[in-house]
């Protein structure tokens, strides 16, 4: 189940760290925010390594949908509602230099890129999509409201930000890797002060960056608390409709749709890792239906980590720990969430201000309704008394009929059927 994007690339080698190395920064998981860390790091003249234990982009960088856009569903009305206008604007602007350096950048590497509409719809709540575009009027940033939209259905109502971008994630990310002080197949098996540990040897770094989806240490941060992760799904289908746009629809259990040259990517059948859900069977039966002519030419996963309010956290780990910092929670948004990420690591490892740092700092309140939710499930999985069990914190593992998988419904961590590690926070394999 490759993704359209593995489709005739040419992977990058890079050697495995083979002994002891010291360096002032330390970037560990070589998805796309590591990687345009060390980039940006290297840009400013700084000593920096980044370590991957598989190759780079081998995790949710390959699956991802590559949308470049400010819009992140409805989530501007609830900022306003919740933090206030300024640090919705604070937000807005982070999102808004991020995508303006995808641009920059893409004009320098043959990546795809293409401006596109986005737009996010509602299919029964027309008074949602209309308090976000008066939240963005107010925040100073140009929405459209659309009674009509390009998709076989009809919607209560859309909101457009004209001008996003969409592109091909990996010729984009590999490409910006090249050059770049990067170890593959080296695997952090344990981070202490200013030093990991690896299979074979010790990297001593003044300032440590773990940017591995889902953060490696229990100990520091409740990550495992503040956190779950979601699974959803994409089929590209040949012989669909040219939208000529990006959407994507408000609520959780919607479907979102973009064209990469002949193909459309329809994405859906979301669920709590874990949990049952949609899966291809959604998308399968959505394409009989409104596109019969079709024909699949690729499907896949991916899998996100949503946080407690819907605000990545990006910053220093947690108040115990010092000079280790993390990027995670991107919830369903990575591709402007990691150069987002990206900026505001890269300053505050160089002891620089940033004025965003302040509204995506894990140490915010924890005090959000998800917090019970993620509570009760993680009670419920340690109750329960079945095997096989996570490794990560003691959870009980649910099958995965459709892809053939043990999924952890606290936490996220996936194993194959004979129990290799796929998805973390897990970090070895388990028995099963």
């Amino acid at each position: 189940m490759n993704s359209i994007w593995e489709q005739n690339i040419k992977q990058n080698q890079f050697e495995q760290l083979k002994g002891n190395l010291k360096t002032d920064v330390l970037i560990i998981g070589g998805g796309i925010t590591g990687i345009l860390c060390v980039y940006m790091l290297k840009q400013g003249g700084i000593d920096c390594a980044l370590i991957e234990a598989n190759e780079i982009c081998s995790g949710i960088t390959k699956n991802t949908t590559a949308k470049i856009t400010i819009q992140h569903g409805l989530i501007y009305d609830k900022m306003i509602r919740r933090f206030g206008v300024e640090k919705a604007q604070l937000y807005l602007s982070a999102q808004l230099e991020a995508t303006e350096r995808y641009k920059e950048l893409c004009q320098k590497i043959e990546c795809e890129y293409e401006q596109k509409d986005s737009y996010v719809y509602s299919v029964g709540d027309r008074k949602k999509i209309e308090r976000e575009v008066r939240a963005l009027e107010r925040i100073g940033c140009s929405a459209k409201l659309f009674d009509k939209i390009k998709l076989p259905f009809s919607v209560a109502g859309a909101v457009c930000v004209p001008n996003q971008a969409q592109f091909h994630p990996l010729r984009f990310a590999l490409e910006l890797a090249r050059g770049l002080p990067i170890y593959e197949n080296t695997k952090a098996l344990e981070i202490m002060p200013n030093r990991v540990i690896t299979e074979h040897g010790k990297i001593d770094a003044k300032k440590i960056i773990v940017a591995t989806h889902f953060p490696l240490l229990n100990k520091h941060g409740a990550y495992f608390l503040k956190m779950y992760q979601h699974r959803s799904y994409v089929i590209a289908l040949k012989n669909a409709q040219d939208v000529d746009g990006m959407y994507v629809d408000e609520a959780d259990n919607g479907m979102s749709f973009r064209n990469y040259k002949e193909y459309l990517l329809l994405g859906g059948g979301g669920h709590r890792t874990g949990k049952k859900g949609g899966n291809w069977n959604e998308l399968e039966a959505f394409a009989k239906a409104h596109y019969p002519q079709s024909i699949e030419k690729a499907r896949w996963a991916t899998q996100d980590c949503m946080t407690l309010d819907d605000i990545p956290y990006i910053g220093e780990y947690s108040s115990g720990t010092s000079n280790l910092y993390v990027a995670t929670g991107f919830n369903k948004w990575g591709i402007t969430s990691a150069m987002v990420s990206a900026k505001i690591l890269t300053d505050l490892v160089r002891e620089k201000s940033n004025d965003y740092a302040s509204v995506f700092s894990p140490s915010r309140s924890v005090l959000r309704p998800q917090l019970a939710i993620n509570l009760t499930e993680a009670l419920i999985g340690w109750i329960t008394p079945t095997t096989p069990r996570c490794p990560h914190l003691g959870c009980a593992l649910k099958y995965n009929p459709q892809e053939h998988s043990w999924d952890c419904p606290c936490h996220g961590s996936r194993f194959s059927s004979d129990g290799a590690l796929i998805d973390n926070p897990a970090t070895d394999d388990k028995k099963i």
